[in-house]
């Protein structure tokens, strides 16, 4: 299992500084929010990854039906050349039930559906963006017109950027998306649930429950052809980075479920104390056994 940290924190500088120790402290990759209205996500990473060499990069996450696909592809092909391949990105709709209102502070909300062909759209056209090379593309919301002057440089990782998808189990449409890429970030809703509760799934999203899911996921990835291909799944949780036996007690049943990432955040910690807690955090190394 690999380990990565999650800055929740809104100072780009302090990022910045705290990728760098995430690095020295062992952790394998280096997070940071995207919002509407915030520190641009791309910006931070891009200078994060000048300062470090080792340790992956990414956002956790990015709402890909707001972003323009080829502005995305162009920041995150900059970043992963910057970085010489250690980029990630982490793709979803958007819209967490806690933040909803503040999402759509600019603009109404089209709709669960359209989201989820945007997202669709902008997921494939970027697979093209990222190769620099001229071609085109007609979809029901994008389009791309040939082009073979200015192009820019391609990306550095093959076949393409890793693609982390947000995926509600067992919601089979979202869950096939999911398989056709490079990760799964899990979402879970009971069957019977409206919807997706954040405090509800805390609760009943279980290790089994992912093992089950994840075993679906193999089995499909299958069936496409890409079962030789790696794929990681991915778990957010906190532990407390003082007793590595109590650490390693909590993250171990997930690793055993199959789980390949455990991302460490904790979004409770109130903003005027989240640049100690973090530094703390980071210094005190993942939650390895």
């Amino acid at each position: 299992m690999q380990h990565g940290f999650i800055y929740t924190g809104s100072d780009p500088a302090f990022a910045v500084e705290s990728a760098a120790l995430a690095e020295e402290s062992g952790w394998d990759a280096f997070f940071v929010w995207e919002g509407i209205w915030a520190t641009d996500p791309w910006a931070t990473l891009a200078a994060a990854a000048m300062v470090t060499e080792r340790i992956r990069l990414g956002t956790m996450l990015t709402p890909v039906p707001r972003r323009r696909p080829w502005e995305l592809a162009g920041q995150t092909m900059t970043v992963d050349r910057l970085s010489n391949g250690r980029v990630i990105l982490s793709a979803g709709l958007g819209v967490p039930a806690d933040v909803e209102e503040r999402f759509w502070i600019f603009e109404d909300d089209p709709g669960r559906r359209v989201r989820a062909e945007l997202l669709d759209e902008g997921l494939e056209l970027m697979q093209r963006l990222w190769q620099a090379e001229p071609f085109e593309y007609d979809g029901e919301h994008y389009r791309a017109a040939r082009t073979d002057s200015m192009l820019p440089p391609a990306i550095v990782q093959e076949p393409r950027i890793p693609t982390w998808v947000v995926g509600v189990w067992p919601r089979m449409r979202s869950m096939r998306r999911v398989a056709r890429y490079d990760g799964w970030i899990p979402n879970y809703a009971p069957p019977g649930a409206d919807g997706i509760d954040p405090v509800e799934q805390q609760r009943t999203y279980t290790p089994e429950i992912a093992a089950d899911a994840i075993a679906w996921i193999q089995s499909e990835r299958e069936r496409l052809g890409l079962g030789d291909r790696p794929f990681d799944v991915v778990q957010e949780g906190t532990t407390g980075g003082v007793d590595r036996v109590a650490d390693a007690a909590v993250v171990r049943p997930w690793a055993d479920a199959g789980v390949t990432w455990w991302l460490e955040a904790d979004w409770r910690v109130p903003a005027e104390r989240v640049a100690q807690y973090s530094r703390e955090r980071v210094l005190a190394g993942p939650p390895r056994p």
